[in-house]
């Protein structure tokens, strides 16, 4: 389970691994992306 923060809905919402991608930005930062099963906001999460 990943905990990540809409802040459309303005709470933490737990996640199933297999709803989240793992990514990188254009400089290779790496991060977390998922949609909020709630409100269906996209939401990131920049990870170490």
């Amino acid at each position: 389970m990943i905990e990540m923060f809409c802040l459309r809905c303005r709470e933490k919402v737990q996640l199933d691994e297999k709803d989240v991608t793992k990514e990188k930005t254009a400089k290779g930062r790496p991060m977390l992306r998922a949609k909020c099963p709630k409100c269906g906001a996209k939401m990131t999460k920049f990870v170490k």
